[in-house]
């Protein structure tokens, strides 16, 4: 059964971009805008891995993965954060809160495979 990964940005054409990507390796994919729209997904979707932006309105990558992690469902969901912050600050405070990788925008779509293949 393939595995279901969560894309959550506020970009709909990156979403898309991604999107496309891991359907090609073979993963299902769910979309979400933000933080607060990842959330209800994850209430009704088995989901094994969740791919996110940090900078959005409503709720922030780094906010919601602190949510994430404090549902028991998904306390061990692998979380990838796909965004252009490259700041060492920013990337620790994204690894304090539960990301186990970080990939900076422009990303090459083959990149993002492989992380996902390593996490899943």
């Amino acid at each position: 059964m393939a595995k279901t990964i969560l894309i959550v940005d506020d970009s709909a054409s990156l979403r898309l971009v991604v999107s496309i990507a891991l359907k090609g390796a073979g993963y299902k994919t769910v979309e979400a805008c933000d933080g607060v729209d990842a959330l209800k997904k994850l209430a009704s979707n088995q989901i094994n891995l969740i791919i996110s932006d940090v900078n959005m309105p409503n709720m922030d990558g780094i906010s919601m993965i602190k949510e994430v992690k404090k549902l028991s469902a998904h306390k061990f969901t692998p979380i990838i954060m796909l965004t252009t912050e490259s700041q060492t600050g920013k990337k620790s405070e994204g690894q304090a809160a539960g990301a186990r990788a970080w990939v900076v925008k422009p990303f090459q779509p083959q990149q993002m495979i492989v992380a996902v293949a390593k996490l899943i």
